[in-house]
């Protein structure tokens, strides 16, 4: 048995808990980082960073082909070429060159299990971590897999294995349409995987306005992807080798393999949560100094807490629990279910803040304004032809926008403007005056707020 004490325990060494142990390293405190698997977490070698290397490629040669002089050369993708790169982003699914980072900031490594044992004590293993200031938690999530008669037995993949896999199967049967349903039905269809979306809603992407559910929907048919929405899985097995699913409309779907996409479940199970008052296993409640109430050394960001399932989200409530810990007092502005978000499909789905439903629901005088993504001169160059919708919900009252939805290519770098004129309030008629430059598709500010009517 070992001891050691520092200023700040950090549990789990993903995005969250990275940022958050690096500001306070990089502020002169003590830091211990604890990870039992990869430093760089779920994103780097499991979610983000491999699902966009499998995207990438597809979008490109779509975006090739809508443009004349590149149209007439294309062929497909290389698939093997694709995954090969795939490899290289993950390092091979090794995490040597992540530590390094943790090195340069003074951050300490510690591998293992971490479990908290009583106030401000983490066991990993045969050491004891005693925090003189507070402990982090940013566990993350794992997929989850529904209790589904067979399924388990199955050997479905889950995220993980759909990201890693050496080799794109003849057929996939996706359980799910939400991002990382649609997102892999995307990049295995591009790969000629022949595709089948299984949905218990009556549409994927739910969370999201209407219309970016249906033109994801309608861009999946176009390369073959079926989707079966208002439908329940009640059965899956296993026989040499291919997989059957049956649903409850009396039929069945087979593939080569199936993949789980229907949520995500909290990783605080064995951490000891449950002598400070939470459930194992499920979010772990949080005030709005992302601390566990009645235990103000005691900390959650990220996955872990349930507030927003979004690496970025993590990363930023890990900045704020760092300004705290180091006495600044800083309030959450951005955060939950209104947190900026993008699907990389194609077309993409960006968005942020309010759907015109969610504004109501929330007693909001919205109005929604809708345009073109690519209706304007720099549509010409980017996106040719290609479908795309541009909405902003506007809350009538105070002349400010509330949220805004935008489809079609590469429209995810087009988000973060948005994203600061609904967390700054910025008013309407001062976006007036924020003249976009032409010929860019970033004029369609300017065609949103003509439809308004300014």
């Amino acid at each position: 048995m070992s001891e050691r004490s520092c200023d700040v325990v950090v549990i789990g060494a993903g995005p969250a808990g990275e940022v958050c142990a690096g500001r306070l390293s990089d502020a002169g405190l003590e830091v211990v980082i604890v990870e039992e698997h990869f430093v760089g977490g779920e994103c780097s070698f499991y979610g983000c960073m491999p699902s966009k290397a499998l995207l990438r490629p597809g979008q490109v040669l779509a975006e090739a082909k809508r443009v004349r002089g590149t149209a007439e050369t294309i062929d497909g993708l290389d698939v093997q070429a694709v995954l090969k790169r795939r490899d290289e982003v993950i390092n091979h699914l090794n995490d040597d060159n992540q530590t390094p980072w943790l090195d340069a900031h003074g951050v300490a490594l510690v591998r293992g299990h971490g479990r908290i044992t009583g106030e401000r004590i983490v066991q990993v293993g045969d050491e004891t971590l005693t925090a003189r200031r507070g402990v982090v938690i940013a566990t993350g999530t794992e997929a989850a897999v529904p209790p589904i008669p067979g399924l388990r037995e199955a050997r479905p993949w889950t995220n993980r294995q759909a990201v890693t896999a050496g080799e794109a199967p003849p057929s996939l049967v996706v359980i799910g349409g939400g991002t990382v349903g649609v997102e892999m039905a995307t990049a295995y269809a591009s790969f000629g995987t022949r595709v089948t979306v299984i949905e218990a809603g009556p549409r994927v992407l739910a969370r999201e306005e209407p219309f970016a559910g249906e033109e994801v929907c309608a861009a999946l048919a176009e390369v073959g992807v079926e989707i079966r929405a208002d439908t329940h899985v009640t059965a899956v097995e296993r026989t040499n080798g291919r997989v059957s699913v049956a649903l409850d409309d009396g039929t069945s779907v087979s593939g080569d393999e199936v993949l789980v996409a229907v949520g995500r479940r909290i990783l605080s199970a064995d951490l000891g949560v449950e002598d400070f008052g939470a459930e194992p296993g499920h979010p772990i409640e949080v005030d709005e100094r992302l601390r566990v109430p009645g235990h103000d050394w005691l900390y959650v960001i990220g996955d872990a807490n349930g507030r927003a399932l979004l690496t970025h989200m993590g990363k930023y409530q890990g900045r704020i629990v760092a300004d705290r810990i180091l006495g600044r007092e800083v309030a959450l502005r951005s955060d939950g279910a209104l947190s900026p978000r993008v699907t990389f499909t194609d077309p993409q789905v960006a968005a942020v803040g309010h759907t015109l439903a969610s504004a109501e629901e929330a007693g909001i005088k919205a109005r929604a304004v809708d345009v073109p993504t690519g209706g304007n001169a720099g549509g010409t160059f980017v996106g040719p032809g290609a479908p795309g919708t541009a909405r902003i919900v506007v809350d009538e009252e105070r002349r400010i926008i509330v949220g805004a939805t935008f489809t079609g290519p590469e429209v995810a770098e087009a988000l973060h403007a948005a994203t600061i004129a609904v967390i700054g309030e910025v008013s309407l008629d001062d976006l007036w005056h924020a003249v976009p430059c032409f010929p860019t598709r970033s004029e369609l500010w300017l065609n949103l707020l003509e439809a308004y009517g300014m």
